[in-house]
This record gives C-alpha cells, sequence and structure tokens, in this order.
C-alpha cells in the first residue's frame, strides 16, 4: 500500500472545486476528525484538543450522530466544527448519484437538528471518494473539504512514531490534517495527537476550525 502522508500536488490539481488546503500567511493548522462521534474516543480527542488550547472539525457520519447524540453536542459546546461525511460512510466511486446524494443530505439534516446554529455546510467524502459528477451536483450547496495531511492512524503497516514523524514533516501553514475518531485507529490515534499537538503549539501554531475559514 502507497502512503500518500502529504497528497501529491496532481491530486490537487484534479479539480479546482475541492479543497485541500487553506491559503494563509498565519501559522494555522486545521485539524480534522472523521468517521465519528463515538462514545471515550470522541471525548479524548475533544479533552486533548482543550489541554492545547485547540479547535479541530469533526466530518461526522449521520448514523453515528443518531446514536450518539450527547456525544455530538459536546464538539459543539467545546467550539469544534462540525461537516458532513454522509450518513452511512458510503463510497461515493461505487454509489448511484441519487442515493448519493440523498444520503449526504439525510447526514446534513440530522446535523441542523442537532446544531441549530450551523452557518455553512461543509462535506468530506469517505475514503475520499468522489466522482466529477457527484462534485458537479454538491458544490452549490457543500464547502467540499478534502486534506493536506493524512495521518494513517487507521494503519497498521506504519508505527505510530513513524506516521508522526511523517506528518511533522508534512504539515505547514494552512494544511488541513484528518485523523479518524474510530476505535480502528485509537491506539495510533491516542500516541500521535498529544504530541503532534505538542509540537506545533511549541512552534506557535494555532489550531482552528474550518468553520472560521471563508471559502469562495
Amino acid at each position: 500500500m502507497l502512503h500518500f502522508y502529504k497528497t501529491p500536488a496532481v491530486l490537487k490539481n484534479i479539480s479546482k472545486s475541492l479543497i485541500w488546503n487553506v491559503l494563509s500567511n498565519e501559522k494555522t493548522i486545521y485539524l480534522t476528525f472523521d468517521d465519528g462521534p463515538v462514545p471515550y474516543l470522541t471525548e479524548y480527542i475533544i479533552e486533548t484538543l482543550n489541554k492545547y488550547n485547540a479547535h479541530a472539525t469533526f466530518f461526522c457520519v449521520g448514523d453515528n450522530i443518531k446514536k450518539y447524540p450527547e456525544v455530538f453536542k459536546k464538539a459543539i459546546e467545546h467550539g469544534h466544527g462540525i461537516g458532513n461525511h454522509t450518513f452511512n460512510h458510503l463510497k461515493g466511486w461505487s454509489s448511484q448519484n441519487d442515493k448519493y446524494m440523498e444520503n449526504i443530505h439525510k447526514c446534513q439534516k440530522i446535523i441542523e437538528q442537532n446544531h441549530t446554529k450551523v452557518k455553512k455546510a461543509i462535506f468530506r467524502p469517505p475514503y475520499g471518494q468522489i466522482t466529477p459528477r457527484q462534485i458537479q451536483l454538491l458544490k452549490e450547496s457543500y464547502n467540499l473539504i478534502m486534506w493536506d495531511v493524512l495521518a494513517y492512524d487507521f494503519d497498521k503497516s506504519h508505527t505510530a512514531e513513524k506516521s508522526l514523524k511523517k506528518i511533522i514533516k508534512a504539515t505547514n501553514s494552512g494544511s488541513i490534517v484528518v485523523f479518524h475518531d474510530n476505535y480502528k485507529a485509537e491506539k495510533k490515534l491516542k500516541y500521535m495527537l498529544p504530541k503532534f499537538l505538542e509540537h506545533f503549539k511549541g512552534l506557535g501554531f494555532d489550531f482552528k476550525n474550518l468553520m472560521q475559514c471563508k471559502f469562495k
């Protein structure tokens, strides 16, 4: 398996409708967490972010919001951004467009039912899988967020130590970094996240949620 800790420039140039990083002159990093919310692990992430006065964006699976609304609301209460990650974690490449769109809108509905102050709709496709037609259908209603750095916290073929070194090297101002709040990633996440935060906080970086950004 190839590991692209830093998203190659050639992929970023495929579509100008996808947001891979945030242009900024400030020392700011945008942490994101996919697949939650889930008990204990999402709460651990929130507690760890609090220790470093850091904010992030959670790209949530709608079915998990339905199952664990109180965990979802904790992320909101602590000032974190909320994004759409489909209702059932669907793969865009193997989904019919109408079913895919229906699933995304179903997720957005439950987000807005539980988060009355949501100001903008942001979406990240599970596995990064999205077709040109799906982009076309979504871009008027959602800011489509991809990533600049992938932590590979779910992948056991690289150690947590190796993955941490790779993502520290790959991250710079404006990077959108992906971790996962699912149990498959738990062990590596718990090693990597506090050390990542400590490293960049020591260099004077801030961690903000994507809701604070102005996208075109």
